[in-house]
C-alpha cells in the first residue's frame, strides 16, 4: 500500500467514522454542534468541514449513508433468514432510520435535490420490491400488496418523535402495515 493509499484509506475512515457520529449524534438532539460531533468522532473541526462544508451536506451525507445500508441489507438479510423474518428486521432498521431522520427531515427535504431523492428512492423500492417478492413467493404476503404504496406508509414513521410513546406508536404502525400486507401473527 503506497503513502497516499494510506492518506485515502485513513481520510475515507474519518468520514465513516464522523457520518456513524453524527448519526447517533443527530438522532438524539437535531442540533448538536458540528463541532462537537468532530470532538466525538476523534477529528478536529478541519477534517468533518473538509468532508462536510455545512450542517446541511453532513445530514445529507447521514442520509445517504443510512440508505446505502438499507439497501445492502436486504440481500444479506434474505441470504440468512426466511423471506419474511428478513422483511420484518429490515422494517425494524428502517423505522431506527426514521428515528434518526426526524430531527432533520427538514433539512433533507430542503437540502436534498431531485437527484438526491431519484438516487435514493430507486434503490430503496428495488430492495422493497425484492423483499415484498421474496415473502409473495412463499404466501406470507397478499399478492396485491405494493412496493410504492408501502414506501408511503412507512413514510409516516419519520414524523414520529424518538421517544417512549413514539416508539410504541411505531410498532402499532408496523403491526397496521404487516396487517394491510396481510402478513398475521407478526409485529
Amino acid at each position: 500500500m503506497t503513502k497516499i493509499d494510506t492518506l485515502r484509506s485513513d481520510a475515507q475512515a474519518n468520514r465513516d467514522r464522523i457520518l456513524e457520529v453524527a448519526r447517533d449524534a443527530l438522532a438524539a438532539e437535531p442540533t448538536t454542534s458540528l463541532n462537537s460531533i468532530a470532538k466525538e468522532a476523534g477529528v478536529g473541526a478541519g477534517t468533518l468541514y473538509r468532508h462536510f462544508p455545512s450542517r446541511e451536506s453532513l445530514v445529507l451525507g447521514v442520509y445517504r449513508k443510512e440508505i446505502e445500508t438499507l439497501v445492502a441489507l436486504a440481500p444479506a438479510l434474505l441470504a440468512k433468514h426466511p423471506p419474511l423474518q428478513a422483511f420484518k428486521i429490515w422494517c425494524d432498521r428502517l423505522a431506527k432510520f426514521g428515528r434518526m431522520k426526524y430531527g432533520v427531515a427538514d433539512i433533507v427535504h430542503a437540502a436534498a435535490s431531485e437527484q438526491d431523492a431519484q438516487s435514493s428512492y430507486g434503490p430503496m423500492l428495488t430492495v422493497v420490491r425484492q423483499l415484498m417478492s421474496a415473502c409473495k413467493q412463499i404466501g406470507a404476503i397478499d399478492p396485491g400488496a405494493d412496493p410504492e404504496d408501502f414506501l408511503v406508509l412507512v413514510g409516516l414513521l419519520w414524523r414520529i418523535p424518538p421517544t417512549a410513546a413514539g416508539e410504541a406508536q411505531v410498532k402499532r404502525i408496523l403491526a397496521m402495515i404487516y396487517k394491510g400486507l396481510g402478513i398475521k401473527g407478526l409485529t
